[in-house]
This record gives C-alpha cells, sequence and structure tokens, in this order.
C-alpha cells in the first residue's frame, strides 16, 4: 500500500502550517518556484534539492525528510497477529479510507471504529463471523470517515455511538476515563485534536496472546506524514507526540489513510517528529 502523504505532500503541509511562502521554501531547498511546485504535486525533485536547509526552515527532522524522499516505507505488519481485528477500506472520487472493525472472539461482541464512505463491507464482516456489533467509535466527523453512519444506525439501532464532536448528546460523548469493555477487550481514549477539532485516538488493549495495543488514530498521524492541520499544526504535533509516541514501541498505528505502522517506525522516521 502506498503511504498517503509523499515527500512533497509533507512539505506542502509543513509549509501551510508554519506560514512559509513558496519563494522562502524554494530558495532553501535550492529549487526554483516551478521545481518546488513540481515536487510539492508528485513527490519527485527535478534535481539534488537541499533537504537539510528546507527541514531546518520547515521544523522537519532533516535525515527522515530525506528518507522520506528515498522511498522509505515501514516495514511489513502481520495483522494476523491480532485475530479479531479487520481493516475495512472503501474508495470514492480518488479517496481511500480505512475503517476498523474489532471483536471478541468468545463473546463475539464487536465494534467498529470509523464508517468509512459505505457500510456494505462492515455488515458483510459482521454476517460472516456472527458478530454483535454494539459499538461505533468515531476518530472525528469528517465525512470521508462518518458516511456508513446513517446506514450503520439503520441497521443497528441499538448500537452506542462513542465521540468527541462537541454537538453531540452527552451520552455519545467521550469521557478521557472511559474504559469500554468489548467482551475481553477493552477500549480507552485519548484526545488528539488538531487535523479535526473533535479528533480522538482509540486505544484497543487485553488481546490474545498478549498481543500489542492498537491505536486507531483517524487521521492524526499516517505512516511518515500527519494529518493537515493549516492553523492548528503545532497543536496536532504536540498531541500526537504526547498522546499516540509516548506508547510503547510495538503499538500498532491504524490511520484513517495509508499503511498500518507503529509508534516505534514513527519514532524513528517521521520527519515531523
Amino acid at each position: 500500500m502506498n503511504l498517503e502523504d509523499h515527500v512533497g505532500d509533507v512539505i506542502r503541509k509543513s509549509r501551510a502550517m508554519s506560514g512559509i511562502t513558496p519563494e522562502a521554501a524554494a530558495k532553501a531547498a535550492g529549487l526554483s518556484l516551478e521545481e518546488l511546485a513540481g515536487l510539492e504535486a508528485t513527490g519527485q525533485a527535478p534535481r539534488q534539492s537541499n533537504f537539510s536547509a528546507l527541514a531546518a526552515l520547515l521544523n522537519l527532522h532533516a535525515a527522515k525528510l530525506a528518507a522520506l524522499a528515498g522511498g522509505w516505507l515501514p516495514g511489513p505488519i502481520a495483522i494476523s497477529t491480532w485475530r479479531e481485528l479487520r481493516q475495512i477500506t472503501t474508495t470514492r472520487g480518488g479517496n481511500t479510507v480505512h475503517c476498523y472493525l474489532v471483536w471478541d472472539e468468545v463473546t463475539r461482541e464487536a465494534a467498529v471504529f470509523d464508517t468509512g464512505f459505505e457500510a456494505a463491507e462492515v455488515f458483510k464482516l459482521v454476517e460472516a463471523e456472527g458478530l454483535d456489533l454494539r459499538h461505533m467509535f468515531i476518530t472525528h466527523s469528517h465525512h470521508d470517515h462518518i458516511e456508513g453512519l446513517g446506514a450503520i444506525r439503520e441497521r443497528f439501532p441499538t448500537i452506542r455511538i462513542h465521540t468527541d464532536t462537541k454537538g453531540a448528546p452527552p451520552q455519545h460523548r467521550n469521557r478521557r476515563n472511559d474504559c469500554v469493555q468489548i467482551g475481553s477487550l477493552r477500549v480507552t481514549n485519548r484526545e488528539t485534536p488538531g487535523h479535526a477539532e473533535d479528533g480522538v485516538t482509540y486505544l484497543v488493549g487485553n488481546w490474545p496472546d498478549d498481543a500489542p495495543h492498537v491505536a486507531i488514530v483517524g487521521d492524526a498521524i499516517f505512516a511518515g506524514s500527519i494529518g493537515g492541520a493549516k492553523e492548528h499544526g503545532e497543536l496536532a504535533k504536540t498531541k500526537v507526540r504526547e498522546q499516540i509516541l509516548s506508547l510503547p514501541p510495538a503499538t500498532l498505528i491504524c490511520p484513517g489513510h495509508g499503511p498500518l505502522t507503529t509508534v516505534g517506525e514513527e519514532r524513528e522516521h517521521n520527519p515531523f517528529f
């Protein structure tokens, strides 16, 4: 699976967050404006770029940025380590988004995290595995993450919704000390705004065979990047650093877009940190 953001996307996002003009970025990188525009659009530099100077200007990690430009990808992850975890992917208009389904292997109690563009694949898995879908956890309320919400609520009218959206009814609002049981699995939440005002990360633990915790992060962080946060870039980075990258290195990161990764991979390779 390709990264959600190539090196040009990372540069463009960081410029937007820090208010750096194209002219200043091009000068630091030793590129013309046209070459910088091409780099940001495609991830391909037409000639050797000064990533060290550009990273210093944009408050990015120079070596990590250069590695991303050189084709870095997170190492392969055997999702089968978490036997009752599935990634469900939907695409519309060139935008590919993931949601996640987890369940307890004994009780068959289940939860879905976000919905993607539509819920048909969620329904198929619920039926195929004989699951009792009781909970829906929303990482943030951007349309590509919740368009299947109505269909799921219609199919499962008693499903309990969990969200940080301020306008949600009180019974659906996350509290920071919540611990929701999905059979033997435990779901807690961590506030991760920045990309979205209502951004929240869900941490799923107590997996069979002592599999590492799973952090379902929405668009707070991607493999090698973070979600766009033009007006709240420092908040976004601070929350990711405090609430996600502080977790054990083996923690699986399940983002809303792009490949799976781990806390250890992102500490070592994400140029924003």
